[in-house]
């Protein structure tokens, strides 16, 4: 397990609220920080401990570069959130515009690279190519390499997963937000066709509005209820350093290696194409919906069948209200690493980085994701089920846009504005 993580103490449950949300990793509790900034009670219901899953075992990027256009605008709307939040919260989040840099280590990759760019910068990235002597003068080891060059935004950042979910939770119980811990939610109480509150294992809690941001939870959550929720959960590897005096500053992804500096002065490190996809029955409910994305947002994913398909096949997708549910039998989702992955990961990055040569190992984990078909995240509401929310499905890459998708999912609740259009979010679409 990722030992870093900063806990706090659970309040008591309380016996109404308006809004309830299910999970407390950093979209959950973003979504109660914007929702009690704005005077609204939220009551934020974790199985485990703030942030202990993959919000804290992410890599940690802030990134516009690479998304979908689709999350564009939400991408940039949460940087200038990251600096708000950075400067007003009080508390150090690690959130620094320090660039993102993408290896294009042929000229298939460039051209690639180069369209996907022509397309952002129409939606306001400001994201270049480096090639000749931009890259030797922005990363030499990369021309030294023999790229082609790379795509490049330094106005992209990174920040500290570990300290993020924690300093947010914080922030939001100042502003009047409750935050319940060890308290897993069994299900939704719904009366005439909406919701009207949820039952955990402390009880039962009124309320008018459900979030459901159980990341890799989700779908089961939604079977219960009878909901098709489309996800598949992806294993990825992760390493950490010792501290390291220089090296680059910009987090790099290559085909074989990623890393980014932390506040610490070590390094975060894994393998861009070194994902695991633990074959489940999930992944053959969800086969047709993941089919046409297989080519091209499944490259960076290797298939495995381990005793994960026994275990979830004898998982319960309906369950009652009164006993236990699979949420208290799994408090913390905590896989084992790859050592053969990360070591992939070392040779290669070594190889590019002579940096690198000299590093330290201080600690390797996992996380696990949960990935949609088209690998951008469900946010809005369940038109079937009046009350019920969902942001989740963010596919690996919601710690960038966790400001904004809060922000969002706030404005959908109480009918402000949206921060940006909702369409694309929209779980219809699944």
């Amino acid at each position: 397990m990722y030992p870093q993580i900063e806990t706090l103490g659970s309040d008591r449950l309380p016996e109404s609220t308006d809004v309830a949300i299910i999970g407390g990793g950093i979209i959950g509790v973003s979504t109660a920080y914007w929702l009690a900034r704005r005077g609204i009670a939220v009551t934020v219901l974790e199985k485990g401990l703030i942030g202990a899953e993959q919000s804290s075992r992410n890599w940690g990027w802030c990134r516009s570069m690479g998304r979908d256009l689709a999350e564009i605008p939400l991408a940039l709307a949460s940087l200038r959130l990251w600096d708000s939040w950075q400067a007003h919260l009080g508390e150090d989040l690690g959130f620094r515009r320090s660039g993102v840099l993408y290896a294009c280590e042929n000229p298939q990759q460039l051209q690639q690279q180069a369209t996907w760019m022509e397309a952002a910068r129409a939606h306001g990235v400001q994201a270049r190519l480096l090639e000749g002597s931009d890259l030797r003068r922005v990363m030499p080891e990369g021309a030294a390499a023999g790229w082609s060059g790379a795509l490049y935004t330094p106005s992209d950042g990174r920040a500290e997963p570990h300290r993020a979910s924690a300093v947010l939770a914080r922030a939001a119980q100042r502003l009047g937000a409750r935050i319940v811990t060890g308290c897993a939610v069994r299900g939704l109480d719904i009366t005439a066709g909406r919701v009207t509150g949820l039952y955990s294992e402390r009880g039962r809690l009124r309320c008018s509005s459900v979030v459901l941001a159980g990341g890799a939870w989700s779908t089961l959550f939604c079977a219960n209820l009878g909901l098709r929720l489309p996800q598949l959960k992806v294993v990825a590897s992760v390493l950490r350093t010792a501290p390291m005096a220089g090296g680059p500053e910009q987090a790099v992804g290559a085909s074989r290696y990623a890393f980014r500096k932390r506040a610490d002065g070590g390094y975060t490190i894994a393998q861009r194409n070194g994902n695991l996809a633990p074959i489940t029955p999930d992944s053959f409910r969800y086969l047709g919906d993941f089919l046409p994305a297989l080519s091209k947002q499944f490259r960076e994913v290797r298939l495995r069948l381990d005793g994960r398909f026994l275990d979830e096949l004898r998982q319960p997708r309906r369950w009652d209200m009164d006993s236990a549910s699979p949420f208290e039998r799994c408090r913390i989702l905590d896989p084992q690493p790859s050592p053969a992955i990360l070591d992939e990961a070392r040779d290669a990055l070594a190889a590019v980085f002579p940096f690198f040569r000299r590093m330290r190992v201080a600690q390797s984990w996992a996380g696990v994701m949960d990935v949609t078909p088209d690998a951008v995240p469900v946010i809005g509401p369940v038109e079937k089920l009046p009350g019920l929310f969902l942001s989740t499905g963010y596919s690996g890459h919601g710690f960038g846009i966790a400001p904004g998708a809060g922000h969002l999912l706030a404005d959908l609740i109480d009918g402000s504005t949206p921060l940006v259009d909702p369409q694309p979010f929209a779980y219809a679409r699944l």
